[in-house]
């Protein structure tokens, strides 16, 4: 699979909604290889979206299709300032539920200190992790060049999520969240979508 991470910040929250909305009626049909895309505003007006296709080549030609490159030059209006581009094929997918019937989105970035360990550990103990969290209906961790990641987190509400939180996770849970808050780096930072925009192939 191949992952972009795109950002920016949003002016008109409406309208960058309007012009993903435009994309998938008109354009997605065209566009080869595309898996499906989660997008949405943070309260502060971040952008941030995520566009998976089956190789980098669908992607690059999407990418290459001139009524992309108009989109794009009109979508690009609704944003301040020039949005960020983050290319990965190291993605890791974790699917319990149906992540496009989502109520809440949240998207965190970080570091780490041992990439090939935290896929590992992010591969296990799927079915422990849904009977703890059954309100997280799946993740996708988009992992760029030097233990630096992007990782979407499907909930299937807000309210049902902050109250997983305060869970007390089983005992095998509990050490691998040590190992890899150990590898961690630095803070990691969260983005709340509230009102994510789920996209997928009709």
């Amino acid at each position: 699979m191949f992952v972009q991470v795109i950002e920016g910040q949003a002016v008109d929250r409406d309208q960058v909604h309007e012009a993903l909305d435009r994309w998938q009626q008109e354009l997605a049909p065209g566009a080869t290889g595309w898996i499906g895309t989660t997008a949405g505003v943070t309260d502060d007006g971040r952008f941030i979206a995520l566009a998976c296709f089956e190789t980098e080549e669908d992607a690059r030609r999407n990418s290459d299709r001139p009524e992309q490159d108009r989109w794009w030059s009109e979508f690009s209006q609704n944003l301040s300032g020039e949005a960020t581009f983050r290319d990965t094929t190291d993605v890791v997918v974790d699917t319990v539920g149906d992540p496009n019937r989502a109520g809440f989105v949240q998207v965190m970035k970080g570091a780490g200190t041992n990439p090939d360990r935290a896929r590992e550990l992010m591969s296990q103990d799927s079915e422990e992790w849904a009977e703890y969290r059954p309100d997280i209906l799946g993740s996708v961790a988009a992992l760029h060049s030097g233990g630096e990641y992007t990782m979407a987190v499907y909930f299937t509400n807000e309210a049902e999520a902050r109250k997983g939180e305060q869970k007390e996770p089983p005992p095998e849970l509990r050490e691998q969240m040590a190992e890899l808050d150990a590898m961690s780096t630095g803070v990691p930072e969260f983005l709340d979508i509230r009102e994510p925009w789920m996209y997928s192939p009709r």
